[in-house]
């Protein structure tokens, strides 16, 4: 599914300096991400997974290579330039939940859209809107000291997607959840996909989370490689 890609990594190189000596993290990495395409990332531990997707959101540089959201590249733009594009491009969803304590789950969720110069008004519509598609709609009000691990990441999960990105980079999102609340937040993340048509690219562990994506590439010395029988 990637006759129009969303998202492109195009011989992505980083590299790391540790005593003087330079060393590779991901050596020429490529990847499209096609429109509405869920696309998993697997790989053994420190194999750069995460180096990568902070690339693809734009939270760090390549050494060498290109990295385009919807054919543009942020490479050249200044610190907030790029900022205003990651807000109105790319979500995020991470282990961890990274709300702000002292903010209820809607204003959590409506911050992205204020940022981008949305009314207030109409930022607590589209982040009531989202919160209940859900299943949060009656806990608008609580703070993420309130809610439980899985309503916190839940909440996150409708942050991430209230600006309408074209693409969600997720970083083992179901990580720090129990296997049943794990099961429904991935049964959630397959549902939003299939209605709202946003590209997903998820880094994880879990084989059952792979097999559910469209298409599972895995990072073996610095390179991605499509991987039809999983071994994580």
């Amino acid at each position: 599914m990637t006759n129009n890609p969303i998202l492109t990594a195009d011989s992505v190189v980083r590299e790391y300096s540790q005593g003087g000596t330079s060393i590779p993290v991901l050596s020429g990495v490529n990847l499209s991400v096609g429109d509405g395409e869920k696309v998993a990332i697997v790989g053994a531990s420190g194999s750069g997974k995460t180096t990568l997707l902070n690339l693809l959101g734009g939270l760090d540089d390549p050494d060498k290579g290109r990295i385009a959201v919807n054919d543009k590249s942020w490479t050249n733009l200044g610190a907030s330039e790029r900022a205003i594009w990651r807000n109105q491009h790319i979500g995020f969803v991470y282990q961890f939940h990274h709300l702000l304590n002292e903010f209820s789950a809607l204003e959590n969720v409506a911050l992205p859209l204020l940022i981008g110069d949305c009314s207030v008004n109409k930022s607590r519509q589209q982040a009531t809107s989202l919160l209940e598609r859900v299943g949060l709609g009656h806990r608008l009000n609580h703070t993420p000291a309130e809610l439980s691990g899985g309503e916190r990441q839940r909440v996150a999960v409708a942050r991430a997607l209230v600006n309408e990105p074209s693409v969600v980079l997720m970083d083992e999102p179901t990580g720090n959840l129990d296997p049943i609340t794990a099961k429904t937040m991935l049964e959630l993340l397959l549902d939003l996909n299939q209605s709202l048509g946003i590209a997903f690219v998820l880094v994880t562990h879990d084989d059952n989370i792979a097999q559910q994506m469209d298409r599972t590439v895995i990072l073996e010395m610095g390179q991605l490689k499509l991987r039809e029988s999983l071994i994580v």
